[in-house]
């Protein structure tokens, strides 16, 4: 049995998207791929449905909305995907809002930031992402869908 509030038919996955990721498809091809982030989106939803879990998306521009989709999602949802763009490498109160969340987290990204600008080395979600996704362009997010429905499961176990 997976954990989901009492009332809702099945549980959910959040996928967050930070800053930057709407341009997706037209901002730096080379690196992050033609796909769209509606690409991804959907890929995710029709991974997440055919496990019998609904998938919430939420894309921000804002450090501050991020955080309060995170806060919401608190005994709401049973685990959280999240590409948090730039944010990954500085935003503190991130990092500490996703502690805060009882569930998986899964930390995705298009490209694999150790192989690309100092600056961008360092990761505030992975030390309380249950399991981070680096380098595998759009399979990546199906991969992180995947491991947060398994890390759903084990809880429950």
């Amino acid at each position: 049995m997976i954990w989901h509030p009492i009332g809702v038919a099945r549980p959910v996955i959040l996928l967050l998207s930070g800053p930057n990721l709407n341009l997706l498809g037209d901002r730096a091809p080379e690196v992050y791929g033609t796909e769209t982030l509606l690409d991804h989106v959907t890929a995710s939803r029709e991974r997440a449905n055919s496990q019998e879990f609904d998938l919430e998306h939420i894309q921000s521009n804002h450090e501050g909305d991020l955080i309060d989709a995170i806060h919401a999602a608190r005994k709401r949802v049973a685990a959280i995907v999240i590409n948090p763009g730039a944010l990954t490498h500085y935003a503190w109160a991130l990092h500490d809002a996703l502690e805060a969340y009882e569930g998986p987290i899964v930390e995705v990204h298009l490209s694999d930031p150790a192989k690309r600008e100092s600056w961008r080395h360092l990761s505030v979600v992975e030390p309380v992402a249950t399991a981070s996704i680096v380098g595998k362009g759009g399979a990546g997010y199906v991969e992180a869908i995947d491991i947060a429905i398994d890390a759903c499961t084990k809880i429950n176990e």
